[in-house]
């Protein structure tokens, strides 16, 4: 295909290679008046943001992801503080060995060069993603969707201001435009975008996966679980399945289906209580429905669809199961491999359900809502990955590095 954006990428290349000069302090030193900078521009940024939101209906559930607030950003700010106060993942030997001539050779994390990433209505991303990239060495190209256009127009003009006062290349970053022309040539960029990271719906991440030419890290669709074994604390399961629920509606690592032990229907109205508080409909099975019916007051019968089924709005579903291992049939059948979780005190059925569980993260009377870079110690981070291959759970500064070989010796031919 015809690369209108080749002098673009060819920009990006540059100026990854220009980043791999800069010196750890360098970078953190921009990381930090990029920090200042977001705090100081909040009004505009607000301002930008106020315009997309106008375009969105509030009931959308991409709305609370699009919506920017005084906090968010702060928040932001503090997160780039955090990726500037974190080691560099770069340089690191990784392994070394001296092989029996003498000849050494050590395996040394690098950077990919240049990364691209497909969002949709999430303007953080903007902000974290040019954090991490640049801490981790490689430049950036932004492909946001039409719904945040405003907003990522107005966040990367002012990281391009900052990386320009500063003497940087400003091509370190780049926002390619919101045409779906735009994606198919990142998706063919091959020899000049080393990686693709798509962050959104299951829709757009299965359109970048199959029609990519460049190597792709999936961040799956979060449909998660949780498991309310017949050893379980209500007290528990009631703090835990609220708060993943509740939380943020509109995040990855929301609850979306609760999965109740036959023996603890009893106690099905003590742990979906607070989500009543907001106004959260329940689709439940025949055995759950008739164990919160008169006593729940948003409770609808479930059909099919209502399991496997990534709400992203206040909604979710409960499954009836007869043991452990119905549950983790059922959870196989419908897991998108995220974030999964088992309220139980029986320590054999804990082990079972961690070794058992295939998905990035899975945790035991911890509420699914903890997978995030940032409550992990990682500072910002590029997107959760559902894959086995390079990267899984949340990515952060070691997951965008790859690697080379350095091999020294004094002479030696084979």
């Amino acid at each position: 295909m015809e690369m209108m954006l080749r002098p673009t990428f060819e920009a990006s290349r540059r100026a990854a290679r220009e980043l791999n000069r800069r010196s750890e302090a360098e970078v953190n030193e921009l990381l930090l008046r990029l920090a200042d900078a977001v705090e100081q521009s909040i009004p505009d940024i607000l301002d930008a943001n106020s315009r997309d939101l106008a375009r969105m209906d509030e009931s959308n559930p991409k709305y609370d992801r699009l919506k920017l607030t005084d906090g968010r950003l702060r928040d932001i700010a503090s997160d780039m503080r955090q990726v500037a106060a974190l080691p560099s993942p770069l340089g690191r030997t990784l392994s070394e060995t001296v092989r029996p001539n003498g000849m050494t050779i050590r395996k040394v994390s690098v950077p990919f060069g240049v990364i691209g990433i497909i969002y949709e209505a999430r303007p953080n991303v903007t902000f974290d993603v040019f954090s991490l990239c640049t801490k981790s060495g490689s430049a950036c190209l932004l492909k946001g969707g039409s719904d945040a256009r405003e907003t990522n127009g107005c966040a990367v003009g002012l990281i391009r201001r900052v990386l320009a006062s500063g003497g940087w290349n400003p091509d370190t970053v780049t926002l390619l435009p919101v045409s779906h022309d735009a994606t198919a040539e990142m998706l063919n960029a091959v020899g000049m975008v080393d990686l693709i990271i798509p962050r959104g719906s299951k829709g757009l991440i299965d359109y970048v996966r199959d029609n990519s030419r460049v190597p792709v890290i999936e961040t799956g669709a979060g449909v998660c679980h949780t498991y309310l074994h017949s050893s379980g604390r209500a007290d528990y399961a009631r703090a835990i399945v609220n708060n993943a629920k509740t939380r943020r509606v509109s995040v990855c690592n929301a609850l979306d289906t609760l999965v109740v032990d036959a023996s603890r229907l009893g106690d099905l109205q003590q742990v979906c209580g607070p989500l009543a508080d907001h106004e959260v409909t329940i689709y439940a099975d025949e055995r759950s429905y008739k164990a919160l019916e008169g006593v729940y007051p948003y409770l609808e019968h479930a059909g099919n669809d209502d399991f496997g089924r990534e709400w992203l709005d206040y909604k979710m579903s409960v499954r009836t199961v007869d043991g452990i291992a119905d549950a983790l049939e059922f959870i196989e059948a419908n897991t998108s491999r995220h974030s999964e979780s088992i309220v139980a005190e029986d320590p054999a059925a804990v082990d079972l359900f961690l070794r058992e569980v295939d998905a990035a993260c899975v945790y035991a009377n911890v509420s699914t809502a903890f997978t995030d870079g940032g409550q992990f110690g990682f500072g910002a981070e590029i997107g959760i990955s559902t894959q086995k291959l390079h990267a899984r759970g949340p990515m952060a500064l070691p997951e965008i590095t790859t690697y080379k070989y350095l091999v020294t010796g004094n002479g030696q031919v084979r």
